[in-house]
């Protein structure tokens, strides 16, 4: 069993490793290409699995806190697959486009760039934190689970809502 940890331990933390340095790759080094029509609805998309996540992650907490187990593993499960389906489109995305910049100026640009600076530290942060809290639950070590998962559900429903917030900035501002 020992063992098995240890191998499950080496995989989140190259997994966590691969997609933090990939990201980093791809918003600061990789120049994007114009964005053609055809990718133009991926942001909206990936704001809608950020709400899904976040949705997922509520009724999820809810639920084991009601006691119900199954309910809660369906629903992390499901928050689950929208944070992956979102990366998987913030991926395209960032891959054909580059980055989007705020355009507005003054107090609300302050307020954007503190929401921003605070979801992408989170946001690496929040990778070992997802991945630890599942193999936790996939190896029912539950106890571990339970104690990882309370520092990984604020930041990973943080994340997810403030995804919503930046995309709803840079829409209202006419960034994207």
């Amino acid at each position: 069993m020992q063992q098995w940890n240890y191998r499950i331990y080496a995989l989140v933390g190259f997994l966590s490793v691969a997609v933090v340095t990939f990201l980093v790759w791809l918003v600061y080094f990789k120049n994007g290409v114009a964005m053609t029509h055809s990718l133009a609805f991926l942001p909206a998309l990936n704001a809608g699995m950020n709400a899904a996540a976040t949705l997922s992650i509520i009724t999820g907490i809810v639920a084991i806190k009601a006691g119900n187990k199954v309910k809660h593993g369906i629903s992390m499960a499901a928050a689950t697959f929208f944070s992956t389906l979102f990366f998987i489109g913030y991926t395209i995305h960032h891959y054909a486009h580059g980055d989007s910049h705020f355009v507005g100026n003054g107090v609300i640009k302050v307020v954007y760039l503190l929401i921003l600076v605070s979801h992408i530290v989170l946001s690496a942060i929040v990778v070992p934190l997802i991945l630890t809290t599942l193999a936790f639950a996939i190896t029912r070590q539950f106890e571990f689970h339970k104690k990882i998962a309370r520092y990984t559900y604020p930041v990973w429903l943080y994340v997810s809502v403030t995804g919503v917030i930046i995309f709803l900035f840079l829409k209202a501002s006419g960034s994207i």
